[in-house]
């Protein structure tokens, strides 16, 4: 008798560990999305601080994996094809942006609701060279969070960004090729990003 409990507990241990892997899995998300920023510029003195806007679409991909389609750990990475506008300093601007976060996020299967939260460990923004002025924001870092509703095979998102970039690289200043990295120039960046989804479990 003892035997036979041992068994049946054996066998409905390894029925659930089998159910659970059958739920769990690697899943690939990717995104188009348009992104609306605000962005300040901070210059030591005796220069002033100014602000300014990065706007524009980006593509972007999640890797990872889920569990029970209820949890979901990933590598969310974005690129944006921005523009950056600074009116204090006649600055006008095509700027790439790179983000590479991970992320945590749970979602309701039933009804589609889905939330996440993570941390950008690494980002650069580089803006073509403008007003005799060439600059590289690098070492971005900071929270994103989001928020988005899965109907199907597509997700429909909302996400917030708030970014610091506390290196700059000066790459050209006038006519002068100068590449001189700085800690004094600083780029923090707020953005709201709404995009679309298309998550697969594989």
């Amino acid at each position: 008798m003892f035997l036979k409990k041992i068994i049946i507990t054996v066998v409905l241990a390894l029925g659930f560990n089998v159910q659970a892997a059958n739920d769990t899995g690697l899943f690939i998300e990717p995104s188009l999305s348009y992104e609306v920023s605000k962005a300040k510029l901070m210059y030591p003195a005796p220069f002033n601080n100014s602000s300014g806007s990065i706007n524009g679409f980006g593509l972007g991909a999640r890797l990872g994996f889920h569990v029970h389609e209820s949890i979901f750990i990933a590598a969310d990475g974005r690129y944006t094809f921005g523009k950056l506008k600074d009116s204090d300093n006649n600055f006008n601007a095509d700027t790439q942006i790179f983000t590479l976060a991970p992320v945590i996020g749970f979602q309701m299967p039933d009804i589609g609701l889905r939330v996440w939260g993570g941390y950008v460990l690494a980002s650069e923004a580089d803006p073509d060279k403008d007003n005799n002025l060439d600059l590289k924001f690098k070492n971005g870092k900071g929270l994103k969070l989001g928020a988005g509703f899965r109907v199907k095979s597509f997700s429909i998102n909302v996400e917030f960004q708030d970014l610091t970039y506390n290196k700059t690289k000066v790459e050209s200043l006038g006519p002068f090729a100068t590449n001189i990295s700085s800690d004094d120039i600083e780029l923090n960046n707020q953005s709201y990003i709404l995009s679309v989804s298309f998550p697969y479990e594989m």
